[in-house]
Order: C-alpha cells, then sequence, then structure tokens
C-alpha cells in the first residue's frame, strides 16, 4: 500500500481507495441542522415582529402555558446581550456544512471533530439551562424552542460517539469497541433525555392537563 503526498491512499496499481461515504449520518446531520435553524429563524422574525409592534401576538403563543413570549422578553432570552434566537441562527449552519461535506466526500481532521464536539457540548448545555430557566422561572414551553431541543440533544449525542466508533477520531481498540456499543445505544440516551425533560414539565407545570383544555 503506497501512499501519495497530499492525496487519497492508492493500492499498488495506482487506484484510489475509498471509504464509504457516512450518508446516513450526513443526511442527519443536515435535517437536524435545518429543522433547527428553521425554528430559530421563525423565533427571531417573532421576536423582531414583537419589536416592531407590542401589540403583535407571536405564532408560538398557543396558550399561556405554550407560549415564546415570556421567553423571548426575558433575560434568559438574550443571555449575551442579544436574542438567543441569533445564536440559533449561526450554530445551526454547522451541522448542515457538516453533512454537505460529508456527502462530498471530505475527511475531518481529529481536531475539527473535537471542535465540533465542543461547539455541540456548548449547546447541549445551554439547552438544559434554557429549559430549567424555562420550566421552573417563566412556567412556560415554547414551541419554537423545543424544537431547537429536540434536534440538539441528538446532535451532540450521535456526534459524541460516531467518530470514535467509526475510526474518524483514532481510538485504540478497546476503546474503539466501547465508543460503538455506546454509539450502537446513541438513540435510547438520547429518547431518555426527551423522557426526563417531559417528566420533570410534567411535574412542573402538569402539560398534559394544559393540553387537555386545547
Amino acid at each position: 500500500m503506497q501512499k501519495r503526498p497530499g492525496s487519497a491512499q492508492y493500492d499498488r496499481d495506482m487506484i484510489p481507495v475509498t471509504r464509504r461515504r457516512p450518508i446516513a449520518f450526513a443526511l442527519f446531520s443536515i435535517v437536524a441542522g435545518a429543522v433547527g435553524w428553521f425554528a430559530s429563524f421563525e423565533l427571531l422574525t417573532e421576536f423582531i415582529k414583537t419589536l416592531k409592534n407590542p401589540d403583535y401576538v407571536p405564532n408560538c403563543a398557543v396558550s399561556l402555558l405554550v407560549t415564546c413570549g415570556p421567553n423571548m422578553e426575558a433575560p434568559q432570552g438574550s443571555v449575551f446581550g442579544f436574542s438567543n434566537t441569533i445564536l440559533g441562527v449561526a450554530a445551526f449552519v454547522a451541522p448542515i456544512a457538516v453533512g454537505v461535506a460529508l456527502l462530498a466526500g471530505a475527511r475531518f481532521d481529529r481536531w475539527f471533530w473535537w471542535l465540533y464536539q465542543l461547539g455541540l457540548l456548548g449547546g447541549i448545555v445551554f439547552v438544559f439551562w434554557l429549559f430549567t430557566q424555562s420550566v421552573f422561572s417563566l412556567g412556560t414551553l415554547c414551541p419554537w424552542c423545543m424544537v431547537v431541543w429536540t434536534v440538539t440533544i441528538p446532535l451532540f449525542w450521535i456526534t459524541l460517539f460516531r467518530p470514535y466508533a467509526v475510526g474518524d477520531i483514532p481510538v485504540s481498540q478497546p476503546v474503539r469497541r466501547v465508543f460503538a456499543a455506546l454509539y450502537s445505544w446513541s438513540w435510547v440516551i438520547v429518547l431518555v433525555c426527551y423522557l426526563v425533560i417531559a417528566f420533570v414539565a410534567q411535574l412542573q407545570l402538569d402539560w398534559f392537563a394544559e393540553f387537555r383544555r386545547m
């Protein structure tokens, strides 16, 4: 096996040795990123409309419990001095770009995966913090926010395990087997996160009763 500097690996007949493209993971990243971006964009446009017209009723104002108005107006909605929605519109471009690049055949070094995972870690920590603020402080469930939570959670867990499980980040075989096992259970972990969020929200807000009244 020979390797030409600055190129892909070649066998003795100089035929490129290609790796199978991670189509499923790439499409998942694109779809999750697009859904998160759309939800963030909707929140941003609704926020701008409320700034222009204080009497405007956002499209996410379903009831006193299911609404996004209090979240956008509260200090928690502008943690860094500007609307959190801007962060979402900017941040969700990353998984879309990663997915498109993977479909095009790109391969990333370990440092890229580490930075990407670090960004997703910041995203999921922010999501869980906003969830606690929304449920315990504001007493509301923001529909578009929940869409963002729904896509951020699987983006984090799947991208945390997959690069080690498939060899994108080289590790020893025992470590790789551990991550492969975790990767195979990643959707279970995601489901557990969803159930914990639903359970806590039910205990604090009784959203079952709210939806029965709607």
